[in-house]
């Protein structure tokens, strides 16, 4: 019989619930409640809500509200939304003394890619008789899965308060991945963030995957929660967006609300078509948050590539040294997309810091990044600054040990035993010199010869 999901929207009405920074409990888990059941709806789950308007519920009409709505079958899961209140930071999750915790661990896991830490998931007993649930949604909906959901804190000193105003959507849809995980429906991403998210096709690895994303099969598998590098057909991973270092203010403008391609030509003594062209926009449409390239000096900086045939975003990164997400911003794209002929930004002062010797690392860098970006191994970083591990501090200096092997880029037709022979070597050292986990190649992928 399949699962069905009642969505109660904590408080409501005269009960404002928790209150700081902006921010109302009641109008946000509603928000929430009727983004989730939108969301169900498209992945074809049944539900319902317990109030979609902003009325009272009291702890006697709540429990029997939700229900009405299916029934009290086993066969019904409740998620009641609330935002918590009390100075902590992160999310929790809670889950009645009748069921185990599979649903809430799916969730928790879900917020953690979302990038939002998860305080615990438990339950909690009455203290008067330890027999019942402490919460009465919990306690008054038997047999029904119930669960209660806190997205963050609204009074938190960390990024708590940020992440419920601005990315509750994100937060949301966590829930609605694990719902979906858990009920055993295919989870399909909503309209635009696609992207996003990677749908395993045969024969996929997780190198080839990182590969095609221009991020590190570490971070991947911690994006995903993964323990081993087996993946299944069909499996839906989230690809994890990339930090690009920021470039100086004086080179880079980030747009803010009210901004226009006009506005921000005048700050800085540009016509509109000077900046568009600088930044490769095609349109007058802007983002908040996009970054614009807008001094002149750092244009000199930029040079420019035409898109061949068979190039994809990723080669075309790798071959001047950038991350895929670096190149997408350089050139304001939205999409993995590229046109034979079309022109792009390929070059610019990303990499002004770097010296042939040292490299200072800076947010989002990884040993993976850094290897890549000078053509050296993981090992060989790591050997050359007496790293034990793979992490990184911000400002950290690491040296860079000269690169004394050969490159390869793979071209149609090629194989690790053709190109392990035309060197001389065997195929597990070109696959151990290179991190291969399989002997998957993709056209453009560049290869260390050892």
């Amino acid at each position: 019989m399949a699962k069905k999901v009642v969505i109660d929207p904590g408080h409501g009405g005269e009960d404002p619930g928790a209150s700081a920074n902006g921010i109302i409990e009641k109008d946000y888990t509603l928000e929430i409640s009727k983004y989730m059941a939108n969301r169900l709806t498209e992945l074809g789950i049944e539900n319902a809500l317990t109030r979609d308007s902003d009325v009272s519920l009291d702890s006697t009409t709540r429990p029997k509200t939700a229900q009405s709505l299916f029934g009290n079958g086993n066969d019904v899961i409740l998620v009641s939304n609330h935002i918590n209140a009390g100075g902590g930071d992160g999310a929790e999750i809670i889950y009645s003394l009748r069921n185990s915790d599979d649903l809430s661990s799916k969730i928790a896991a879900e917020f953690i890619k979302s990038g939002q830490n998860v305080r615990k998931y438990y339950q909690k007993r009455l203290p008067s008789n330890s027999s019942k649930d402490y919460y009465y949604i919990l306690r008054e909906t038997p047999n029904n899965e119930s669960i209660i959901v806190e997205y963050g804190f609204l009074d938190s000193t960390g990024d708590d308060v940020d992440q419920i105003k601005n990315n509750w959507q994100d937060l949301a849809e966590a829930v609605v991945r694990a719902l979906a995980n858990y009920i055993g429906v295919t989870y399909v991403p909503p309209k635009g963030l696609e992207e996003n998210y990677y749908t395993v096709l045969k024969g996929d690895t997780l190198y080839n995957i990182a590969a095609k994303y221009g991020i590190s099969v570490d971070e991947l598998k911690v994006a995903n929660n993964l323990l081993n590098n087996n993946l299944s057909v069909g499996q839906i991973l989230l690809i994890p967006q990339v930090q690009i270092p920021d470039i100086p203010n004086e080179n880079i403008y980030i747009v803010k609300s009210g901004d226009t391609l006009y506005k921000i030509a005048n700050i800085y003594g540009m016509t509109v078509n000077e900046l568009k062209d600088l930044n490769n926009l095609s349109s007058d449409v802007l983002s908040i948050g996009q970054k614009l390239i807008v001094n002149e000096k750092n244009a000199a900086t930029l040079e420019k590539y035409t898109v061949q045939a068979g190039d994809t975003l990723y080669n075309i990164a790798n071959k001047f040294g950038l991350t895929v997400d670096e190149l997408k911003m350089l050139n304001n794209l939205n999409s993995n997309i590229i046109n034979v002929g079309q022109t792009l930004n390929v070059a610019n002062s990303f990499n002004n810091d770097i010296n042939d010797n040292t490299y200072t690392v800076k947010s989002g860098d990884s040993l993976y990044s850094i290897a890549k970006k000078y053509r050296i191994s993981v090992e060989e970083l790591k050997k050359a600054n007496n790293k034990t591990s793979n992490l990184l501090s911000i400002g950290e200096v690491l040296k860079i040990p000269s690169n004394n092997n050969d490159e390869y880029i793979v071209k149609a037709g090629d194989s690790l035993w053709k190109i392990a022979t035309n060197n001389n070597v065997s195929v597990q050292a070109l696959k151990q010199k290179n991190g291969l986990t399989s002997d998957l190649l993709s056209i453009g992928q560049k290869l260390i010869i050892p």
